[in-house]
């Protein structure tokens, strides 16, 4: 297992951080509730590898990070019964992620909490610039042989 000895989230994995919430872990993840969470509930789910964001994960860890990311969201269910849910993984300082160790936020939203819209109503692109970035993804998308 890689850790970064700088990284908090590999403290907690490593059961390093005494004051650490964690509310589940596995032979693969650890997920546990942020120092301030955006919501009641907000919970991270972590490799227990260090990785630093998605481009980096392998296969495996991605689908074990998925499948306790699932784990989480119906544990929240359960018992927050919240209306809605938010399952947000940001990359790179540019996305907003400040620890770089990949994280999925498991968010849930309530009408009228504090964190209030994530997309913003409309764009100013124009169709050209859609098109384009459109037929780049698409020929960059092909499927992967199984």
């Amino acid at each position: 297992m890689i850790v970064d000895p700088g990284c908090p989230f590999c403290e907690i994995v490593a059961r390093e951080d005494p004051d650490a919430r964690e509310v589940y872990r596995d032979d693969a993840v650890v997920a546990f509730f942020p120092t301030e969470p955006a919501t009641l509930g907000h919970t991270l789910v972590v490799p227990r590898t260090h990785v630093p964001d998605i481009w980096s994960l392998t296969p495996a860890t991605a689908a074990r990070l998925a499948e306790a990311t699932l784990h989480i969201a119906s544990a929240i269910r359960q018992v927050l019964d919240p209306p809605g849910l938010n399952v947000i993984q940001s990359n790179g300082a540019a996305a907003g992620q400040t620890v770089m160790h990949v994280h999925v936020h498991v968010v849930p939203r309530r009408d009228g909490d504090a964190i209030g819209r994530i997309w913003p109503p409309e764009s100013n692109y124009s169709e050209d610039d859609k098109d384009e970035a459109w037929s780049a993804l698409k020929a960059a998308c092909r499927p992967v042989s199984a």
